[in-house]
């Protein structure tokens, strides 16, 4: 009897007979007596899957001779972190990691996390190690929502240490469950430390709805939709597919859509978000993945394109089917945001308002140590894992282009209207004044309550909150396919 089965997290087709499954090239196998089972799953699952196999010598298929030479390249790192990042990463690769525990990392697409709610970015000082962090957002539920911090608060150290460049990534994302925040105030043109102490405290497997904030304004007889949000994350597609109903309801025509602090997710429900902006014509190409030729050559073009739909978890798409979209992004916007941006250009205008984003424009998938599923992670088959290794690693496998063959913004996706957030005047998310929205609101109407645009303190990031969590600024290809299996 057939059945039908979904890969969750995972971006290949098995198709339609076992006998028919990816062929993985047989490779040498490490001497027995070596502890070296992790290094081994990396180095074979990478052999295989990785986008720039190619251009790694020691992972060609032919780098080793025996299983003497092997071991040894593996025993070349005791620590299966070190080999990864050491031995396995090309160089311009700026995104694949991995994580001891394949719980942890799974989890996050979820958008579950270690969290004590406070969602933020960092900047350093000018001319100087010492960095401070501006608050963007405040996850709901979370322990910094019962706090006394808002938006716009700043803050320069931890525990009475001065926060640096050397030492940020200990003391705000290290092990320590709870932190004190040394605040801070914008003074003469400098961020200085005040007396005020922010107590926070991480919470287990804190969940974030990324549906942060719909709502919809009347303006000069227009009817503006805004929705801010935050993450891709296919466990919220339903509450996502609310927000987008209930802004058709109240017969918006024009969209601002705010993914300034949206790191990615999900390409599944990017898919689902674009066919409810733009339209469920499923003939309509969405994106066209492109892997490595060991990959590639193995997959018809049928298996690597993946189209507009009209359905999401039961309901039926009933599309906005507009034909221009507002999109508000920072240096903090990524991978699937910028999908979502790539994707849609060729169907619609795309006002682009805000900062040039990340520019990841790589997927990837959790790979895992089960050997006869190709290394993918896959739910249903969690038993099968090798219980001697729960490592898993999340390493780049390919591009998405769009329907018109483009997928090169590795340097970010440039706005049509530059203005970066000011973190002396960050405002309040969803507030017609606050300063990106303002702006997409004199290009919609023309005319705007706000009436400067000048940036005093442009924030230039170079990390954030969201960059530590297990998630990352991941491009997650979950894109559901049918496969008959006997």
């Amino acid at each position: 009897m057939k059945r039908f089965l979904i890969l969750f997290l995972t971006v290949i087709v098995i198709s339609c007979s076992k006998d028919d499954e990816l062929s993985i090239p047989g490779t040498i196998d490490p001497l027995s007596s070596a502890d070296v089972t992790v290094q081994d799953f990396m180095w074979k699952a990478m052999n295989f899957w990785y986008f720039w196999q190619a251009d790694m010598p020691d992972l060609a298929d032919d780098r080793f001779a025996d299983s003497e030479t092997y071991t040894a390249f593996l025993e070349s790192e005791d620590d299966p972190g070190a080999f990864f990042d050491n031995k396995l990463l090309y160089i311009e690769d700026r995104f694949s990691f991995y994580n001891s525990d394949y719980r942890v990392l799974t989890q996050s697409l979820a958008g579950i996390s270690r969290s004590n709610g406070l969602e933020f970015g960092l900047v350093r000082k000018a001319n100087s190690d010492e960095v401070f962090g501006y608050v963007r957002y405040i996850v709901a539920n979370s322990d910094a929502a019962t706090k006394n911090i808002k938006r716009g608060d700043l803050f320069t150290g931890v525990d009475g240490q001065t926060l640096t460049i050397n030492n940020y990534a200990d003391l705000l994302f290290g092990d320590n469950d709870t932190y004190v925040l040394n605040m801070a105030d914008f003074a003469n043109g400098d961020v200085v430390q005040n007396d005020e102490e922010v107590s926070l405290t991480k919470q287990e497997a804190l969940a974030e709805n990324p549906v942060f904030i719909s709502k919809s304004f009347e303006i000069n007889g227009i009817t503006i939709g805004y929705l801010m949000y935050n993450q891709f994350t296919n466990e919220y597609d339903n509450d996502l597919y609310d927000a987008i109903a209930g802004l058709k309801d109240v017969g918006i025509t024009e969209l601002v859509l705010d993914l300034r602090y949206n790191p990615g997710g999900s390409v599944n429900t990017t898919r689902l978000l674009a066919s409810m902006i733009y339209d469920t014509d499923n003939s309509n190409l969405f994106l066209r993945k492109r892997y490595n030729d060991k990959v590639q050559e193995q997959l018809s073009e049928s298996q690597l394109e993946v189209y507009f739909t009209n359905e999401v978890e039961g309901n039926t798409i009933d599309p906005l089917r507009l034909s221009k979209l507002y999109v508000l992004t920072t240096a903090s916007s990524a991978s699937a945001s910028e999908l979502l941006i790539n994707s849609l250009e060729p169907y619609m205008d795309i006002v682009h308002i805000g900062d040039v984003t990340r520019g990841k424009n790589e997927f990837s998938t959790t790979l895992v140590d089960d050997r006869e599923n190709s290394y993918l992670y896959t739910p249903s088959r969690v038993n099968q894992i090798n219980s001697n290794n729960e490592w898993a690693i999340q390493p780049l496998l390919g591009r998405n282009e769009n329907a018109d063959g483009f997928s090169d913004f590795t340097s970010g996706l440039v706005p049509d209207i530059l203005l970066k957030e000011d973190y002396d005047n960050l405002g309040i998310l969803g507030d017609l004044n606050e300063p990106l929205l303002a702006r997409a609101i004199q290009e919609i109407t023309g005319t705007t309550g706000k009436t400067d645009f000048t940036v005093q303190n442009p924030i230039e990031i170079f990390s954030s909150s969201k960059r530590y969590s297990p998630f990352k600024d991941k491009m997650i290809d979950d894109t559901h396919y049918n496969t008959n299996l006997e």
